[in-house]
């Protein structure tokens, strides 16, 4: 069964180059021309991704994309002509997944397009016996269900947070360098972003950590990578 793209963009021509070049792909396109169209169909469609516009009349990509993350987890990839570092960090703290700069290269669009669906699934490698993991009492993941409970109450995770704290996890107790987990979560094209290894750590840190000034579990080896707390299997 293909893959479903929203494409969100008020540009009449862009969008039928996107359709061009996904369809080429098998994927199945559908379309809105603005952040609330957006939002409607991301919440009846049920996309499997959307790439979405920054620069829109009324409501903007940031809008839309705010209110797209209090109702679904669909992974989002930003399109802008403004892919400045802050640009990039504020919409990543909103919840997108990634970012694409126009005018873009279709490979490149491709490339993003797979490597985010592609983080959006959970690591084939995760079986049953494995998924169901006890840290101590305050910290309890199953990966077959998307489950992670935190002192008791539950953690809502996006999809590339779970790709990293599994990788984390599987590693208990070894340091894994900088460029080994954004190779894994991301993809070798995006080894050297320690930008977003470090954002994702913060959201990570913030969800799990009691203190996370003071993180327990998810510990940092300056200038080398990161290790989580090893615990008794």
């Amino acid at each position: 069964m293909s893959q479903t793209i929203l494409v969100v963009d008020d540009e009449p021509k862009l969008l039928d180059l996107v359709r061009t070049i996904l369809e080429k792909e098998s994927y199945n396109v559908i379309e809105a021309r603005n952040g609330q169209e957006a939002i409607e169909k991301v919440r009846q469609e049920l996309p499997d991704l959307v790439l979405l516009d920054v620069m829109m009349p009324q409501m903007d990509g940031y809008e839309a994309l705010a209110e797209i993350r209090r109702a679904s987890n669909t992974p989002v990839i930003m399109l802008t002509v403004q892919a400045t570092e802050t640009d990039k960090v504020r919409g990543l703290e909103l919840g997108a997944d990634d970012y694409v700069a126009k005018p873009f290269d279709h490979r490149e669009l491709v490339s993003r397009v797979k490597a985010v669906l592609r983080r959006a699934a959970m690591p084939s490698s995760v079986s049953r016996s494995e998924s169901q993991v006890k840290i101590d009492d305050d910290f309890q993941i199953d990966f077959d269900k998307r489950e992670v409970i935190v002192r008791g109450k539950a953690q809502k995770l996006r999809p590339t947070e779970y790709r990293l704290l599994y990788h984390l996890v599987s590693n208990a107790g070894r340091l894994i360098s900088h460029e080994n987990l954004l190779t894994k979560v991301w993809g070798r094209e995006y080894r050297d972003d320690e930008q977003l290894l470090r954002l994702y750590i913060t959201y990570l840190r913030q969800k799990i950590e009691g203190d996370p000034s003071h993180p327990k579990y998810i510990l940092n080896e300056r200038g080398l990578g990161y290790r989580f707390l090893d615990f008794e299997r």
